[in-house]
């Protein structure tokens, strides 16, 4: 249970811990954490909100002529990492960016995420639920401590030892976890080999994305003190599946989940339903922020178990949507296409801005669609209204250009931010000549 720990009791714990360093933590347009350590001596200046940085050298941040920034750190996100050092321990908070006049920064992701919440709650709602299913590929690194393209098991979808040789690793990551606070649900072996999941229990939007963040270091960490590489990368292999982040969600009131009514068809609300229909009407636009890297086109592709198709579906795991079957508290949709390289406050933003969309908008969703889409034919899937996802970043950022909602909610900063990262990073992959390329071309040609 997160707890809203006051500026006195964290003082306490840090006596009482013997806690001698402070990590301030954020992340950057494309979700990579940023820190700034400090000495526990500057403890009343970080709870005073007087740790400054620049911001211009941080991707998508600021200009450099306005480049003197703050971070205020989120007192309820204090947490001391399990593994210290002889000095004693190190804690963490996760910080929000701020101007130097003190005002929320536009152009931080984080606060992006709670004015979009802000928002839900002025709609009448209390809180959006997140449970994320985030998958890693764990490989073994060389004599240096460098990476290599060796998998650490030749395990696949729920296997255990031998054959999952990365089930020590992933239970201290279990442990570590829980100590930090985490439920933990369930941790198996995945489909592919060398591919793993933890799932851990859901929580509210922004400490979801906090989660998220916190998570991928946990696992980078614990998985080198066992000579191995972590990677959220999408889709690191040919040939095998992808990396793939779903994202199940609810919406919640005063009153309990507004996702579920008992005498509704498939016991699915009239919001629930538009709020499938809103992230369906914006697929295409979700795309680019929930798949961000040239590389997470090459996991969605048929054959691997990534969506496809702007689709939903009940009994299916083919569409983009499932609506699993738990009903009650646990009503949720579950978008499938979300990969891990993905900005967590970002996604999770514009994922709920296009469900709110939806249920201002009353949009209803296409009938659902219970048999395996890969299966189908072109002239079957147009009869069925079902499109295809962009099949590259650039298609995906031309969706997101033409969608004003998505824009309009990421505000002028961090929407032109991510763009020029993103074209950058396209305009760099177009100009490359691959391996297959000479395979292919260089004697044909």
């Amino acid at each position: 249970m997160k707890k809203n720990y006051t500026a006195n009791e964290i003082r306490e714990i840090v006596k009482t811990e013997n806690v001698q360093f402070l990590r301030l933590m954020f992340a950057d347009i494309n979700g990579i954490i940023k820190n700034v350590e400090v000495p526990i001596s500057q403890l009343d200046k970080v709870l005073d909100n007087k740790i400054s940085f620049d911001g211009s050298s941080i991707d998508g941040f600021a200009r450099i002529e306005e480049s003197d920034m703050f971070l205020f750190p989120d007192l309820s996100t204090w947490l001391i990492f399990p593994w210290g050092n002889e000095h004693g321990s190190i804690a963490r908070l996760i910080c929000s960016v701020h101007n130097f006049d003190g005002t929320p920064f536009a152009g931080d992701p984080r606060n992006n995420l709670i004015k979009t919440v802000e928002t839900m709650k002025e709609s009448g709602f209390s809180s959006f639920n997140i449970g994320p299913e985030p998958e890693f590929f764990l490989f073994k690194l060389d004599e240096s401590g460098h990476p290599t393209m060796t998998l650490n098991d030749q395990g696949t979808y729920f296997d255990f030892a031998p054959l999952d040789l990365g089930e020590n690793c992933r239970r201290d990551i279990v442990l570590e976890l829980e100590k930090m606070g985490f439920e933990i649900e369930a941790s198996h072996h995945e489909v592919a080999t060398g591919q793993h999941e933890i799932d851990f229990k859901y929580t509210d939007a922004v400490n979801a994305a906090d989660q998220i963040q916190t998570f991928k270091l946990v696992v980078k960490t614990i998985a080198r003190k066992h000579g191995l590489f972590a990677t959220f990368m999408p889709k690191p292999i040919a040939g095998i599946n992808g990396s793939g982040m779903h994202i199940n969600m609810s919406l919640f009131d005063e009153s309990g989940n507004v996702f579920f009514d008992e005498s509704a068809e498939q016991q699915l609300s009239e919001t629930a339903m538009h709020f499938l229909g809103g992230v369906l009407e914006h697929a295409g636009g979700l795309t680019a922020i929930n798949n961000p890297t040239v590389n997470s086109y090459k996991r969605l592709v048929p054959g691997y178990e990534a969506p496809v198709y702007v689709a939903w579906s009940g009994k299916n795991r083919t569409p983009l949507i499932r609506v699993p079957q738990s009903r009650g508290l646990g009503t949720r949709l579950e978008l499938r296409s979300v990969d891990p390289s993905a900005n967590p406050y970002l996604a999770i933003s514009a994922i709920l801005a296009a469900g709110l969309d939806g249920v201002k908008k009353n949009i209803t969703p296409e009938q659902a669609v219970d048999k395996n889409i890969y299966g189908m034919k072109d002239d079957e899937r147009e009869a069925n209204h079902i499109h295809n996802l962009p099949s590259t970043l650039h298609n995906a950022l031309k969706a997101l250009a033409a969608d004003s909602l998505l824009i309009n909610v990421m505000g002028e900063q961090l929407y032109n931010s991510f763009k020029n990262s993103k074209d950058m990073e396209w305009d760099r992959y177009r100009q490359q000549v691959s391996e297959w390329e000479r395979e292919q071309y260089l004697e044909l040609y």
